[in-house]
């Protein structure tokens, strides 16, 4: 079963479904069961249209809920509108339905969570691991969400700085997950670049390019996780590195900067560096300084702590990590690291366990693992 298949028809044919009059939480599941009678029925007979089948079935697993509803009387007019089975529109309604999702009847937070549930393909854990939040808590948000915009006519869609921040956690998860979106979230970020004369846009579309032209050098042939300053940047796209800058230098050539700009900026100086050991730390300090002051995420500050770090030495960025909560994600990795440099093997190899006990994925707790196991050898001879 082609799952990568499925996910990719799934946000067209819930644009339809929500076009033909299907409220948005019933639609969502209808289509979730037609996903699963999917991976029932193609292994042994798979349709020629595949997205004609899926909304076919989707469509009557709605139609069956409509008519067990309360309203059921009101929602059998729509009978007469069951699609055949046939030939579908191939037009993209992917980036149509983010806007959807971004209704104006959601807050900011609750749009991008659904959006991410419900299109962006991520797991409600996922969701909240981006957020910083419990799952339940997340699981409850996706839930209100559901309920606010069940029944809504959706004449009216969301703002763009929403659907920019749906884009970019789609990015994030796909770049460092366990799930690989970045090519979509690219396509899609092209797209609303093309529709949008927007500094932001341009922004996050840089962003991304600056970082996907690192992917072939972040793993080893094992799959192991290559750091930034021992990549190989030879492997590096130097033609998406190109695009990226040139977005980028565009984009701030208007004076209206956001923290999409700010991050893209900071890939840049990475980008721009021949080596690890040549890269401009110290207008990395002052990017990430403009960026807080943009968000004050402390994420941010999390990495401006490894930034302050390699400008003016571990020090100073123990101290500047000394600020933070110790609870963020990553926060006991940037700390071992810091430890590292500083020359306290022992605290940092305590360090590389601990985060490596609370790393978002495989590879990464992997990573850590080998990183305290090297500083334990080290320490042992």
């Amino acid at each position: 079963m082609d799952e990568a298949l499925l996910r990719s028809l799934t946000p067209g044919v819930l644009a339809i479904l929500v076009r033909r009059g299907a409220d948005f939480a019933a639609a969502e599941d209808a289509v979730q069961d037609a996903l699963v009678e999917a991976v029932r029925v193609w292994p042994a007979d798979r349709p020629r249209d595949p997205k004609g089948w899926l909304v076919t079935v989707a469509w009557r697993k709605f139609l069956d809920q409509a008519r067990a509803d309360a309203a059921r009387r009101r929602r059998e007019d729509l009978v007469d509108q069951e699609p055949t089975p046939g030939p579908t529109p191939t037009n993209d309604d992917t980036l149509q339905l983010y806007f959807l999702c971004a209704h104006p009847s959601l807050t900011p937070s609750s749009a991008v969570a659904l959006t991410l549930r419900a299109v962006g393909g991520l797991t409600t854990r996922q969701i909240a691991q981006a957020y910083l939040v419990p799952e339940t808590t997340m699981a409850q948000r996706i839930s209100r969400a559901k309920r606010t915009v069940a029944g809504v006519r959706f004449d009216r869609t969301g703002d763009v700085a929403t659907v920019l921040r749906v884009l970019y956690l789609v990015f994030n998860e796909g770049y460092s997950g366990d799930v690989d979106l970045a090519a979509e979230a690219i396509r899609l970020t092209r797209q609303l670049a093309a529709a949008i004369d927007h500094p932001e846009v341009a922004g996050l579309l840089a962003l991304m390019l600056l970082h996907h032209a690192r992917r072939a050098a972040r793993t080893a042939p094992d799959g192991s996780l290559v750091p930034l300053a021992e990549q190989d940047r030879g492997r590096w796209d130097t033609r998406a590195i190109a695009e990226g800058v040139a977005i980028l230098q565009a984009a701030l050539a208007r004076d209206r900067l956001g923290e999409f700009q700010a991050q893209a900026a900071i890939a840049a100086l990475h980008a721009d560096a021949p080596t690890a050991e040549e890269t401009d730390w110290v207008q990395i300090v002052e990017w990430y300084d403009e960026l807080t002051r943009l968000t004050d995420n402390p994420i941010v500050r999390l990495n401006r702590a490894v930034a302050v770090g390699e400008a003016d030495g571990p020090r100073a960025g123990l101290a500047a990590l000394a600020a933070l909560d110790a609870a963020l994600p990553r926060h006991a990795a940037v700390a071992a690291y810091l430890h590292e440099r500083d020359g306290d093997l022992a605290t940092a190899a305590r360090l590389y366990t601990e985060a490596a006990h609370k790393a978002p994925n495989l590879a990464e707790r992997d990573h850590l693992t080998r990183q305290a196991a090297r500083l334990n050898a080290r320490r042992g001879r």
